[in-house]
This record gives C-alpha cells, sequence and structure tokens, in this order.
C-alpha cells in the first residue's frame, strides 16, 4: 500500500525555477512540496552564466545577495560579454557602459557551477518552514483526478490542487501528460566540458561567445569559472545538426584545435571531465504553459533565450509568476485553465519582448557578413558600443537591431 501524501501546491524539480517559485510561495506562507529526482549536492549540464536578472529575482527574496555571491569563493564576478565574429574580430562590450572607466563598480552578472548555485538555493529553501523538499523521487505516472493530479512514484502518491513543472528539458509532464513536443528549429543541441588552465586577457571576467561561421545558427563559448577553471562549450540548433549530421563532441574539438587563436589559449589547459550534452528547449515561438491544475516553468515552458542560450534568469522569473498565480487559484479556489491562463499572459508580458528580438537576432548571425560589420562598426562607434550594452537591460533599444534603418544609419551615418 502506497503512502498518501496531499498538498495544495505540487512542484516537479528543485532547479532554479522549482526553488524560486517555492520561496516566493513561503514569503506568502503558502506551503509547497517540492519533488527532486536526484539528491544534493547534484550537477545540472548548463553554461553556468547568472546575469542581473537572476541577481535582481533573488534580491525580491534575499536582500543581501549581492553581497553572498561577492563573499562566496565558487562564484565570480562577471562584468560583461565578449562577442566574436565570424571573421575573429571582437567586440567587449560591458554589462555597463562606464566600467572600463571606473573598474571598481560591482559587477552585475555572475558566473557558478550549477552544481553550487543550484546548492545555494537548495540552502536558502530549506530555511523555509513552509517548503518540503524530498529528494531522490523518480516519479512512475501522472493521473488526472477531479480535484488536481495524482503523482506516484514507487512508494508514494502525491495528490495536488495544482502541479508547478519546473523539472527542466526532459519533464516527463509535458511529454507523458500534455504531450507537447518541439519543431527542431525550436531546439539547440549543446555540449559543455569543464577546463583548467585556459589563458584570458580581460580582467572583467567577460563572458566569451564565439560566433563562427561552421557553428551557425549557433556559437561556442568560454566562460571564466574561480580558481582558473572555465566552462567550455558548443551550442547549434538542432535542425542544422540533423540536416548537416554533425557530430557535436567532434566540432567542439575542431574548434578548439583548428583555430590558431582559440588553439594557444589551450595549450596549458586541461579538461576536468568528459564532454556532456544537453538539450536548450528555445523560447522561439509562443506556447501554452499552462492548463488545468498545472503550470509550466523555465526549461519546462521552452523559455531559453533563441540569441545568447541564457535559460537561468528567465526560470526563476516564470517560478516567480507561477506563484503569484498560485496563491491566486488558492485564494479563488479555482484552478481551471481559463483562470490560471493569467499565468502565461504575465509571463509572455515579461519576457515576450526579448524572445521575439533575440529569435530575430538568430537568424540574424545566419548572414557572417552582416555580423562582421556590425562587430566592426562598433569597434569605432562609441555610441553604436554603448547602446549595445545598453541593450542588455533595455528591450526597447535592443528592438532596433530588428530595424532595417538601423544599418542603413551605420553603412551611411
Amino acid at each position: 500500500m502506497k503512502k498518501i501524501i496531499s498538498t495544495k501546491v505540487c512542484i516537479i524539480g528543485a532547479g532554479p525555477a522549482g526553488l524560486s517559485c517555492a520561496m516566493f510561495l513561503a514569503q506568502n506562507n503558502i506551503p509547497s512540496v517540492v519533488l527532486e529526482k536526484e539528491k544534493f549536492p547534484r550537477d545540472k549540464i548548463c553554461g553556468d552564466a547568472l546575469s542581473g536578472k537572476v541577481v535582481s529575482v533573488l534580491k525580491k527574496l534575499f536582500p543581501q545577495t549581492l553581497q553572498d555571491f561577492n563573499k562566496a569563493d565558487n562564484t565570480i564576478g562577471c562584468y560583461g560579454i565578449n562577442f566574436i565574429a565570424p571573421n575573429l574580430t571582437n567586440i567587449e562590450i560591458p554589462f555597463k557602459k562606464d566600467f572600463f572607466a571606473n573598474k571598481n563598480i560591482l559587477p552585475s552578472g555572475f558566473v557558478s557551477k550549477r552544481l553550487d548555485f543550484d546548492h545555494y538555493l537548495y540552502q536558502r529553501a530549506k530555511t523555509f518552514e513552509q517548503i518540503t523538499i524530498l529528494e531522490n523521487i523518480a516519479i512512475t505516472n501522472f493521473t488526472k483526478i477531479h480535484s488536481g493530479y495524482e503523482i506516484e512514484d514507487d512508494n508514494t502518491v502525491f495528490q495536488t490542487l495544482l502541479i508547478i513543472d519546473c523539472s527542466g528539458a526532459q519533464s516527463k509532464f509535458v511529454r507523458k501528460t500534455i504531450q507537447k513536443s518541439l519543431k527542431l528549429k525550436e531546439h539547440c543541441a549543446g555540449l559543455r566540458v569543464y577546463y583548467k588552465g585556459i589563458s584570458f586577457t580581460n580582467d572583467g571576467n567577460f563572458l566569451e561567445l564565439y560566433f563562427l561561421e561552421n557553428l551557425l545558427p549557433g556559437y561556442f563559448w568560454i566562460f571564466p569559472l574561480p580558481n582558473g577553471e572555465a566552462n567550455v562549450g558548443l551550442g547549434i540548433r538542432s535542425d542544422y545538426v540533423s540536416k548537416h549530421k554533425i557530430n557535436l563532441k567532434q566540432k567542439l574539438q575542431e574548434v578548439i584545435e583548428s583555430i590558431p587563436e582559440i588553439k594557444k589559449r589551450f595549450e596549458n589547459a586541461t579538461a576536468l571531465e568528459s564532454i556532456k550534452g544537453f538539450g536548450l528547449p528555445l523560447g522561439a515561438k509562443k506556447h501554452a504553459i499552462s492548463g488545468d491544475h498545472y503550470m509550466l516553468c523555465g526549461d519546462a515552458a521552452s523559455l531559453i533565450d533563441p540569441f545568447t542560450g541564457e535559460g537561468i534568469s528567465n526560470a526563476m522569473i516564470s517560478g516567480m509568476y507561477a506563484a503569484q498565480q498560485a496563491e491566486k487559484c488558492i485564494v479563488a479556489n479555482d484552478f481551471s485553465a481559463n483562470f490560471i491562463k493569467n499565468y502565461d499572459t504575465q509571463v509572455y508580458k515579461r519576457l515576450g519582448p526579448e524572445l521575439r528580438i533575440s529569435t530575430w537576432l538568430q537568424k540574424l548571425v545566419q548572414y557572417p557578413w552582416l555580423f562582421n560589420f556590425v562587430v566592426k562598426k562598433a569597434n569605432t562607434n562609441k555610441e553604436l558600443r554603448e547602446t549595445i550594452s545598453c541593450m542588455f537591460d533595455d528591450v526597447d533599444l535592443r528592438k532596433k537591431f530588428t530595424n532595417p534603418r538601423f544599418y542603413l544609419r551605420l553603412l551611411f551615418g
């Protein structure tokens, strides 16, 4: 006989989306049960970059987040992004446009292994008495019942009014219950491997994105980590991987070994693990992310930025909105698809403009000559560099890249 546990809110997955959601619920004294398939601390294959949006969400929960990150020995401050064009010219774009004039400013972004960042969130969540985290839960079945859902593992049946699915790109709930699937062009295949001993020349721990011609629409990355380590990887849209029968592991080694500028930096580097693969469900198209008695968050909702691959911040933002909607459902005692749909509205109102622009930018980088031109122009045009810098915080400025007149002004201005 299986044990029965009843809860109003059951969160599947204790990653950034799930734990953020649970903590925002707890702030409003709403209990939740979080089901995690692994045991903490556990790894998650990722680029490991934490943008300013991550910090912004966490500060709503813990005002001292910046101090926590600046003190942590497993987290490194990041001040910008270095975009490398197909012709290997580059432009360094700080997150704050005055970084080069004042290098004493505090970082607005960070890099931390997901093993460490997720454990930080886990430890924070454990301080809330309203949150019950159950680890090593291997869910075997979802059953829709009149009052919500029953979720089963080998030993327990969890009865809940509301499922908040934060279980990632391989969500069983999405595949088996909702039966939603993505087209290949809405998905990206990625690899990650940790290295030690890669040489860096930038003193601002800039993230490096190489938009190499044989990777488009995708890129190779090198992200600095504490203790002389780095997160190295590549991501290519899945339809291109399939069409051109690309072996991603071979492609990664080819990039490292065949491009002199990159090969030199890896001369004294050592891989700390085997190459690991992962999938990125891109927010390239608006999907329904809620229904009768459920909401989807983060990768389960396909909210990864199509251009940069950023997913952690969007996951946490969706977790925050899911908590807000869950509270409304509980107060109104209404968990119907029609009532919950407000969650979709809020998420896409906040993230929709960014995702649409990033989808457009992903298409733009398929034209190497145009990418080369923009980078070259930005290196000689201070106003353009500052505009690009501000785009990380201002979606309206980012829209300029979708306007043909922007490029005409670059050509003839």
